[in-house]
């Protein structure tokens, strides 16, 4: 079975306004926990992805850095557009 991430909280983990870079940490449903930063200009855009080391890799069950995310990083964010996940955020 393929694994498939979905983003259960989004919360924000820091804003740089003048530059248009925004950080943001995501809890997925397995419990997994990973970084996002997005920069703002001219459309939101994801600029790098990192699973935080709180839990093994769920992909290939590594427990130090590794880059798997990197390969859901456009599954993740379009999971973020389409619930609108980043309004929602900053509107809190």
């Amino acid at each position: 079975m393929a694994y498939r991430p979905t983003i259960t909280t989004l919360k924000k983990a820091g804003i740089n306004e003048k530059e248009g870079l925004y950080e943001f940490t995501a809890t997925l449903a397995d419990g997994t926990e990973c970084r996002m930063f997005y920069n703002r200009f001219p459309e939101w855009k994801m600029t790098n992805i990192n699973r935080l080391l709180t839990k093994p890799c769920p992909v290939c069950r590594k427990d130090f850095i590794c880059n798997c995310f990197n390969a859901f990083a456009g599954e993740i964010d379009q999971q973020i557009k389409d619930r609108q996940l980043i309004d929602e955020v900053l509107a809190n």
